[in-house]
């Protein structure tokens, strides 16, 4: 489980086709408290560390986690989202996230309005994903709060410090992003649409 709260931020160092895996190589300022075994989101993604040399881990990808996330569009220098799982204990300064992505999204548009950013994402909403405005949406891994919610379509605001310390700052219109919806939303949703 994780909060959203992004700890840092890891460069792609080399990527690695096996079969239908991907075995991704990361430098990142954490990798001297990871072991190998444990779980880290990777632009909000949960992967397990599989091996670790002096600053750089690797992790691997397998289909399922390839074909619903962004991660086939990785590159070497990429800046990630990373965050190490909660401790029990510990407070949760974003929302529950469990790091299992639903689907991926496009940012549609990115307006600075005078100190801080609002994005617009549209996501396929033939799955039954949904958001509600001040609702939570994890995007690229980092807890945010729903500005305005349409059928496909939501946006976020994002303050200074968040836009330095993410790879939002990296955005276009037209990037593609990995989402995961509230968790108890979607659970509420897959009730409603049993009844």
């Amino acid at each position: 489980m994780f909060t959203g709260i992004i700890e840092t931020l890891g460069t792609v160092q080399e990527i690695k086709k096996d079969k239908d895996n991907i075995h991704i190589t990361i430098d990142s300022n954490i990798t001297n408290e990871l072991q190998i075994d444990q779980s880290v989101a990777h632009n909000g993604i949960c992967l397990t560390v599989v091996d670790i040399k002096n600053s750089l881990y690797t992790v691997t990808a397998i289909g399922e986690t390839i074909k619903k996330t962004n991660i086939s569009n990785w590159k070497t220098g990429d800046s990630i989202n990373l965050e190490r799982a909660m401790k029990l204990g510990d407070r949760l300064d974003g929302h529950i996230v469990q790091g299992h992505v639903d689907q991926t999204g496009t940012c549609t548009s990115i307006k600075e309005t005078n100190g801080s950013w609002q994005y617009t994402f549209e996501y396929d909403p033939s799955l039954s994903n949904i958001t509600i405005e001040k609702g939570s949406i994890t995007v690229n891994g980092v807890s945010l709060t729903v500005v305005d919610s349409k059928k496909n379509e939501f946006s976020v605001a994002i303050i200074p410090y968040t836009h330095e310390h993410t790879n939002f700052k990296n955005f276009e219109v037209g990037t593609k992003i990995n989402l995961e919806f509230d968790v108890i939303g979607k659970y509420v949703s897959r009730l409603y649409s049993n009844k």
